[in-house]
């Protein structure tokens, strides 16, 4: 089943409904081409190392998928060294999207690349909800109100080249106790995952977009992704932003709706961002 997609100005009431919802052709083709460029360029940067390797609040995961080799699963917080992508992460229309549910005092927490190449196996997503991943909870109050989610589309996004697939409504359910099946990029999308929770597979839509269309989602949505059999790539630019009163962590992106420069990293995820803001290589492939 496709994702319906919501247009004009009806994406909040849709968003609040299903938890999710699509604005269509936001960003236009030059736009898409320069993301495309700089996803080449920081695709190069990271394959230069010999692994995942981190340094300060960047990161670059790079794995070797057994059917195509050595690949860039996705890279976290290139806007601190890739101009093109710092302007797009405080563009106004990613605001205009996301000010009617968060107002224009945004901070973010999330800036990321993710990469799925053509033939790849292990790119999968397990289900799961994003909330998961706001830890310390202390530093995060009413998250299911505070915190959007949002993806610009570099390709299109299909069932075959690994589009994420969604439970609608299921940001009305809470936070959900999944089992702990380790890293959620290291399992599968099983529709056995659901059913143990009592969530009925039936209901999954598969989220449908074209090159400049942009996403969003509440950390609460249920959501996975799978492989890619396709012969196309399927690349998303990811930021997340918060209501700035209610995150204690994140750069500023908006300041009464006017766009914040990135300066010295503050804490986001990197908890060691002081004791060790060195590069450094996280793991060898």
């Amino acid at each position: 089943m496709c994702a319906e997609i919501a247009g004009g100005g009806d994406h909040v009431s849709h968003y609040r409904e299903f938890g999710y919802a699509v604005v269509k052709g936001v960003f236009a083709s030059d736009d898409v081409r320069e993301l495309a460029q700089a996803f080449d360029r920081v695709q190069a940067r990271a394959l230069s190392h010999r692994g995942s390797f981190r340094h300060q609040n960047v990161f670059f995961r790079v794995v070797n998928d057994p059917t195509v080799g050595r690949i860039v699963r996705y890279v976290q917080w290139p806007s601190y060294f890739d101009e093109v992508l710092a302007r797009f992460r405080t563009d106004r229309r990613l605001l205009a999207i996301v000010a009617p549910l968060l107002g224009t005092n945004l901070k973010q927490i999330i800036n990321q690349m993710h990469w799925k190449p053509p033939g790849a196996e292990r790119v999968e997503f397990g289900y799961h909800q994003d909330i998961r991943f706001r830890r310390p909870r202390s530093a995060y109050r009413a998250p299911e109100q505070s915190y959007v989610q949002t993806a610009i589309a570099v390709d299109p996004h299909r069932r075959e080249n690994g589009a994420m697939t969604l439970y609608p409504g299921s940001q009305k359910l809470g936070e959900i106790a999944f089992p702990e099946h380790g890293r959620i990029m290291d399992r599968a999308k099983r529709d056995e995952d659901l059913v143990a929770l009592g969530l009925d597979p039936g209901k999954l839509v598969d989220l449908i977009l074209e090159p400049g269309d942009v996403a969003f989602w509440n950390l609460h949505t249920v959501h996975g992704s799978g492989p890619n059999t396709s012969h196309m790539d399927r690349r998303i630019y990811l930021n997340g932003y918060v209501k700035a009163d209610t995150c204690e962590r994140g750069e500023w992106a908006f300041r009464d709706g006017e766009p914040c420069a990135l300066g010295a990293p503050v804490l986001v995820h990197y908890e060691d961002l002081h004791s060790r803001p060195d590069p450094h290589l996280v793991d060898e492939i």
